[in-house]
């Protein structure tokens, strides 16, 4: 048997990160190893605890949940020598009108704070996985907001892109997973996980969810 997954909850109300954890806790892949009611703990902690994942809420006392993902997403800065963790933003979005800016910041997705309990389990599993993907209730509105401001991207990044690497993030910022991926340009999984490796490191990024970023803010994909 594998090992779990473990979590580091950040979140400033302690109910909430009771409830958090009696929730991770009760799946057998899944293990919370620490809890941080503010910024600078969260940092503390991730930089101690060393967790999978990181269940980040936004708003919190000290320092935010942005900031501290900033920090704690720092490679220059003093994050410790082992992997840094997934982020998992965890939101009402529209009451947090930077949340766009978390994802810039390397975080690796969203989830509202009114999900349903299975599907922030298997949202902590995606981002684990590194196959971050956002809901489509965040992503299109996600999408509008980069769209109104996207900062300039050089065109030479993109033009290193072959035709088959373009259709591939073309599917990522769709949302597709994969194996849908595959099914769509006629692929097999292997070679999709191929193209995204490589996208990765073309385009600079940690994961799929700087994909889609990228790929609006470039201009490479527009929204429908």
């Amino acid at each position: 048997m594998s090992e779990p997954i473990t979590v580091l909850i950040a979140d400033d109300e302690a109910l909430i990160r009771a409830g958090f954890r009696v929730l991770i806790d009760s799946a057998a892949d899944l293990r919370v190893i620490g809890e941080a009611a503010d910024g600078i703990e969260a940092v503390r902690q991730a930089r101690a605890l060393q967790p999978d994942v990181l269940l980040m809420d936004i708003r919190m006392p000290i320092m935010h949940g942005l900031e501290a993902t900033k920090v704690i997403l720092d490679n220059d800065g003093a994050s410790g020598t082992g992997p840094l963790p997934r982020i998992l933003i965890v939101t009402t979005f529209d009451q947090d009108e930077h949340v766009f800016a978390a994802l810039h910041a390397g975080a690796s997705g969203f989830v509202l704070k009114d999900t349903r309990p299975e599907e922030l389990l298997d949202a902590i599993r995606v981002v684990a996985r590194g196959d971050a993907l956002l809901t489509p209730s965040v992503t299109r509105r996600l999408i509008a907001e980069y769209t109104r401001r996207p900062p300039a991207r050089p065109d030479g990044v993109l033009g290193e892109l072959t035709p088959r690497e373009r259709e591939v993030l073309e599917q990522i910022a769709a949302g597709r997973s994969n194996a849908e991926i595959a099914a769509a340009l006629h692929l097999s999984v292997a070679t999709v996980k191929t193209h995204v490796s490589r996208l990765l490191a073309k385009l600079d990024c940690r994961d799929r969810a700087q994909l889609v970023v990228v790929a609006y803010q470039s201009g490479a994909v527009s929204p429908v």
